[in-house]
């Protein structure tokens, strides 16, 4: 299993983000995807290559051409308001406000292209954004190849990302922009098995009313947890997508039991619509050690989870996601990993 990775995430860094009651530095920070890479590659998974340079045709077939062109600009805007620490947004269109039109200003824009104030910038977080991008597409091209599975060690992440809008750490929804990807190269259907602890908000709202890509999400409940506006069971799809969107939330304390029962929701659904790849949104803020999760499951489950994913018997592509607990996200993700190459 080949793994992509791009050093130039490492300029995403520095960054902060607004928690309940403080302002914080960013939890997604760059030595995860170094850990990560490092586990990798210790655990002897195959080679480490970095991305092919891939235009954004395929962003923003997904995404608003003008949201992406707005997270290219946003730090020289920021600067040119005389700013120099992390942008981070503070007001943003509701109901009942003008949601249709892009304010002139920095701050403004900052606001109408987010929803929330997890997606701060710095100097270098657009380069990231990008690589994380290339990333993505070139592990999807070693499937869409022949190869059995590859590993997009994306950061930053991407899955909170909708349409015209960026949160919860992500810029570019690298999943989504990766199942297009093989839609265009003849898949002729996909599925997207978000694992990650958090439901993908920005995914789900990308092919919500599409048929041709399923979306499953195991994830924590939205009653108590963050996107808490999307997630719930009930969203199964509109238009040709109906049905073609599954939501398992669980409740806080989850452990691997109970997280396997949804699972086994989740292969039934996939194998009835019958992709012909998996694009796996890969989190390990699962973990019970992760400080902004609150599932139980332990390091000894990845491997199973790996094995669970291998069972569909379907190429497969794993892009990487959240994941905070940093002292243990590599041994969580090569473990599972290693559970899908030894199934």
């Amino acid at each position: 299993m080949q793994t992509v990775y791009s050093p130039r995430h490492a300029g995403h860094s520095g960054n902060n983000e607004l928690q309940p009651g403080a302002i914080v530095p960013a939890f997604e920070l760059p030595r995860r995807a170094e850990l990560i890479r490092a586990s990798v590659e210790a655990a002897g998974l195959g080679p480490i290559r970095e991305p092919d340079t891939h235009d954004l045709s395929i962003a923003m077939r997904l995404h608003a051409p003008d949201y992406v062109e707005f997270l290219s600009r946003v730090w020289g805007l920021w600067q040119a308001a005389g700013r120099d620490g992390p942008a981070m947004p503070f007001i943003w269109p509701r109901p009942g406000l003008r949601c249709d039109v892009p304010p002139a200003d920095i701050d403004g824009l900052l606001g109408f292209y987010s929803m929330d104030a997890g997606a701060t910038f710095v100097a270098g977080t657009w380069d990231a954004v990008k690589s994380s991008h290339d990333v993505a597409l070139s592990a999807a091209a070693l499937v869409a190849g022949g190869e059995r599975a590859a590993f997009a060690l994306c950061r930053p992440p991407g899955h909170h990302a909708g349409a015209r809008f960026a949160g919860g750490y992500c810029y570019i929804n690298n999943a989504a922009v990766a199942a297009e990807s093989f839609r265009l190269r003849g898949a002729g259907k996909v599925t997207v098995l978000d694992v990650d602890y958090h439901h993908g908000n920005g995914t789900q709202d990308m092919f919500y009313e599409r048929g041709d890509v399923q979306v499953v999400n195991i994830h924590a409940d939205p009653m108590v947890e963050f996107p808490y506006f999307l997630g719930h069971a009930d969203e199964r799809g509109a238009g040709a997508g109906e049905g073609a969107n599954l939501n398992l939330p669980l409740p806080h304390g989850t452990d691997f039991g109970q997280w396997s029962e949804a699972y086994a929701v989740a292969a039934t659904a996939i194998a009835r619509f019958a992709p012909d790849v998996v694009v796996v949104s890969l989190g390990v803020d699962t973990f019970h050690g992760d400080p902004i999760s609150q599932f139980r499951l332990d390091t000894i489950d990845y491997p199973l989870m790996g094995a669970g994913i291998a069972a569909l018997g379907l190429p497969t592509l794993f892009v990487m996601e959240g994941g905070y607990a940093v002292e243990a996200i590599g041994e969580n993700v090569a473990g599972l990993l290693r559970g899908f190459a030894d199934a």
